[in-house]
């Protein structure tokens, strides 16, 4: 079974997505925010992949993405943005901090799983 992390200061975001994935047969790890994050991963949590706003109070996405990847364990796990920022410089930002794609909400469960099933591959 895969291991999503899914990090999103919007509790009804981590709900829903949590509920979508859970149903898909993905096994989630959540966190409210990037600094929780980053703990969990600091502490040895393993993921195949990484879901993160990039909007968020404290760190914000990118500046997350930027620390994770600096961990050996998560050097190549994908990483996908789910956000409502659709700007390209926002895209090209995170991109070069280590983004592997990019969803603009709101996503469809449709939308959301077969761009997961693309990344994990």
């Amino acid at each position: 079974m895969k291991t999503i992390f899914l990090v999103d200061d919007s509790a009804t975001i981590l709900l829903s997505i949590s509920s979508i994935l859970t149903k898909a047969g993905y096994a989630v790890e959540k966190a409210a925010n990037a600094e929780e994050g980053l703990r969990k991963f600091q502490a040895g949590t393993k993921a195949d992949l990484l879901i993160t706003d990039l909007n968020m109070p404290g760190m914000n996405g990118i500046e997350f993405i930027k620390e994770v990847r600096k961990l050996p364990a998560c050097r190549f796990m994908p990483i996908l943005f789910l956000t409502t920022e659709s700007e390209q410089s926002k895209r090209l930002e995170a991109k070069a901090a280590g983004a592997s794609g990019w969803i603009v909400k709101p996503a469809t469960a449709d939308q959301l799983l077969n761009t997961i099933k693309l990344v994990l591959r």
